[in-house]
């Protein structure tokens, strides 16, 4: 069996990932060198019941959400910093709590929200902004992404090949709502403008406008 140097002294060496100050959530990773092998020291941890008190009053705030409110983009967004600001863990804390977020909107009825890299830092900017208590750019994004996942992947499904829904759910990455607008308003794309100044088409129509609009090319 190998023996540790009994040169070694007994010192404490810092974990590289560790922080000094520390909550229960981000605890030390300190090695205590000892004179026979390497073994985990213990140390005290600070703000553990702080950190606690943190995540036991968010967790009471989300469960009371109310999300027929109107206010419930804005409260979500901000329940969205909190978390973040909590950071209770050492890394991944971000996608951490953007899966927490989908985690309370999928148990309240509502579609994901996908936070693309394009947007990044829009969200970062907006994350920022709430933790100056400003919760509209936050609410906003929140809001808009749950609709457009609402658009991309629960409509098209539910609604059938044949039903009239907004352009936007029929967008794709090779077809984008812009050009869908300007063909069904030149009279290209079959559609319907209702009175709310939305243009609605179905999949049929869709596919009926990309066989002529390929047929031209």
């Amino acid at each position: 069996m190998m023996r540790c140097p009994r040169s070694q002294g007994v010192g404490v060496v810092p974990h590289t990932m560790s922080y000094t100050q520390d909550s229960v959530f981000r605890l030390p990773n300190f090695i205590r060198i000892w004179v026979a092998c390497l073994s985990p020291q213990r140390l005290p941890i600070s703000g553990a019941a702080s950190g606690t008190r943190r995540l036991t009053a968010w967790t009471d705030d989300v469960n009371s959400l109310d999300d027929h409110s109107p206010k419930f983009p804005e409260a979500l967004g901000m329940l969205h910093c909190r978390f973040e600001q909590i950071h209770p863990f050492l890394d991944g804390n971000g996608r951490t709590g953007r899966l927490v977020l989908n985690l309370i909107l999928v148990r309240l009825g509502y579609p994901p929200v996908v936070i693309h890299k394009r947007n990044r830092n829009k969200y970062l900017r907006a994350l920022r902004r709430a933790d100056n208590g400003e919760a509209g750019p936050i609410a906003e994004l929140v809001a808009r992404t749950i609709l457009e996942s609402l658009y991309r992947f629960v409509l098209p499904t539910v609604a059938g090949p044949a039903r009239l829904v907004p352009l936007e759910t029929l967008a794709s990455h090779d077809v984008k709502a812009s050009p869908l607008r300007a063909a069904a308003s030149r009279g290209r794309l079959q559609a319907s403008r209702g009175s709310d100044g939305r243009w609605r088409s179905s999949r049929l129509w869709l596919d009926d406008y990309l066989r002529s609009r390929y047929q031209r090319q």
